[in-house]
């Protein structure tokens, strides 16, 4: 094989990687389109459905979503988060506008996933590493810069009660800032809460894939 050849090899299979997971880099397209459709499914589910407890309003997307991006791979898991999501808000928007910048966390943090996934770690027990990676990695991105940025700058007006908004002007003073908000919206409105849930399921749940013989997940 010439030089050019290898380089061209090596190419194709980045552009792969960029595209598929390992699990998937090499099933035909009807088995790809089958695990995008079931994970897509799953992301319409977990944006369709919350549990309120309190004023912590819990959801599965970050889960759906990490698992669509380690399972598909990183493009076309974000893609299938998008969609979802997507579908999701229109089966259920609860009178709410479309925020679209939740959408775009939620893909992000399938691509994060995915590309984690190809960090080379040959070591038993490297998939918890690479999970911590995960959360910590789409926590900081996903969830307080791109999730929060959008609801501090766009969407604030939009569903923060004015009674919360009257409550913090007259104990704190002056306008609501990102800082502040970051506070309210994780240890108030429970956020972190949720996402500790979300991340726990998460190491809870890929043993029990790991173990499911036909997926051949290579996880490790």
């Amino acid at each position: 094989m010439s030089q050019m050849q290898t380089e061209e090899k090596v190419h194709t299979s980045a552009w792969k990687r960029f595209l598929f997971s390992d699990m998937l880099a090499d099933k035909t397209a009807a088995k790809k389109i089958a695990y995008i459709a079931v994970l897509a499914a799953l992301c319409i589910v977990t944006n369709t459905f919350e549990i309120k407890f309190a004023s912590v309003q819990f959801s599965f997307t970050i889960l759906s979503s990490v698992l669509a991006g380690m399972m598909i791979g990183p493009l076309f898991g974000a893609a299938a988060v998008f969609l979802g999501d997507g579908i999701g808000y229109l089966m259920n928007s609860m009178g709410y506008p479309y925020y679209w910048w939740v959408a775009l966390s939620c893909a992000t943090m399938a691509l994060i996933a995915g590309l984690v996934m190809y960090i080379p770690m040959r070591f038993k027990g490297s998939i918890y590493v690479k999970l911590t990676i995960i959360c910590v990695s789409t926590l900081f991105i996903c969830s307080v810069v791109i999730n929060s940025t959008g609801m501090y700058y766009i969407g604030l007006d939009l569903y923060m009660p004015k009674n919360v908004l009257a409550a913090f002007e007259e104990h704190f003073g002056g306008q609501q800032t990102f800082g502040f908000y970051l506070v309210i919206r994780f240890f108030i409105f429970g956020q972190i809460w949720n996402s500790v849930v979300n991340y726990a399921l998460l190491f809870a749940i890929i043993p029990t894939l790991k173990a499911i013989k036909p997926l051949k997940l290579r996880l490790e």
